[in-house]
């Protein structure tokens, strides 16, 4: 038997797992203490069953000790195992020491979550130089794809959609999402000279006058990318581009800032997000 448990803010993502796969929605007491430690209580049973701990990991750190202190106190009490469901995954993208004494945090984290789980199920991680979870992770590991669920929605929803990939290491991911929604695609030739600069420029744009753009990218945390290309169409005479995130990092001044130079910005519900309209949950459990 299965028992789906929601971190804080992952209720409603547990509980559509819980309903899809016909299991047992799980309890979990979770507070702070004045002194900002954490208090975890399972409130469910767990002995003899396969516990999911469902908890995305945008915005990491102040999770991190609930969420191993839930994984630990589950196996203490007799889950037969104990599993990771993290449809955003972070500290993947530092995998590299690029300055002399900087941490390689993907490796480190890694080892962190498999010292406390059994398994591992995430959304399109951030990988650059890392081909696999695998490399990191020395627990069973699951890369689940949101391209299905983006290229549905955008054929349902527009007319003479242009996917637009961010960058050249997108091309295989927007053309699998554009063949998947029969539409053409391109990527974007990207400069970025900091965490906050973005120099865009859309070779081929020319060639597609008429169509919708659709910038697709797997996260937008600054924005300045979706920003900075959304500026970029404008000024090519293209009406403004509708924008579709998997992983919705973005938040205050650069998400109005990027509302108002697009049609319209739309997500997946792997990060709790306003613009959540895409939900992913069902592609967890296929």
């Amino acid at each position: 038997m299965t028992i789906y448990i929601p971190l804080p803010s992952n209720e409603a993502m547990a509980a559509e797992l819980a309903d899809i796969t016909n299991s047992e929605l799980g309890i979990l007491e979770y507070r702070r203490f004045p002194d900002e430690e954490t208090y975890v209580r399972l409130g469910s049973d767990v002995s003899g069953k396969a516990v999911e701990l469902v908890c995305t990991l945008a915005r990491p750190d102040p999770q991190l000790p609930g969420l191993l202190f839930a994984a630990y106190t589950a196996r203490e009490l007799g889950a037969s195992s104990v599993g990771l469901i993290a449809p955003y995954l972070a500290y993947m993208r530092q995998d590299k020491r690029f300055s002399d004494g900087e941490a390689v945090s993907s490796g480190h984290f890694a080892r962190l979550l498999s010292g406390a789980f059994d398994r591992v199920i995430t959304v399109d991680p951030h990988l650059h130089r890392i081909h696999s979870l695998d490399d990191v992770f020395s627990i069973n590991s699951k890369v689940v794809h949101a391209a299905p669920a983006l290229a549905d929605w955008i054929r349902t929803h527009v007319d003479k959609p242009l996917i637009i990939g961010p960058d050249s290491e997108s091309e295989q991911w927007a053309s699998d999402v554009a063949g998947r929604a029969n539409a053409p695609h391109l990527v974007l030739s990207k400069i970025r000279h900091g965490d906050r600069s973005v120099e865009v420029t859309a070779p081929g744009l020319e060639n597609w006058t008429g169509y919708q753009p659709v910038l697709v990218d797997d996260i937008a945390s600054s924005g300045r990318t979706m920003i900075e290309a959304s500026r970029h169409f404008k000024t090519a005479g293209f009406s403004k581009p509708i924008c579709v995130v998997v992983h919705p990092l973005i938040g205050g001044e650069a998400y109005e800032e990027l509302k108002s130079v697009s049609t319209r910005v739309v997500s997946t519900n792997a990060v709790n997000h306003v613009s959540n309209e895409i939900s992913i949950t069902p592609l967890l459990v296929a």
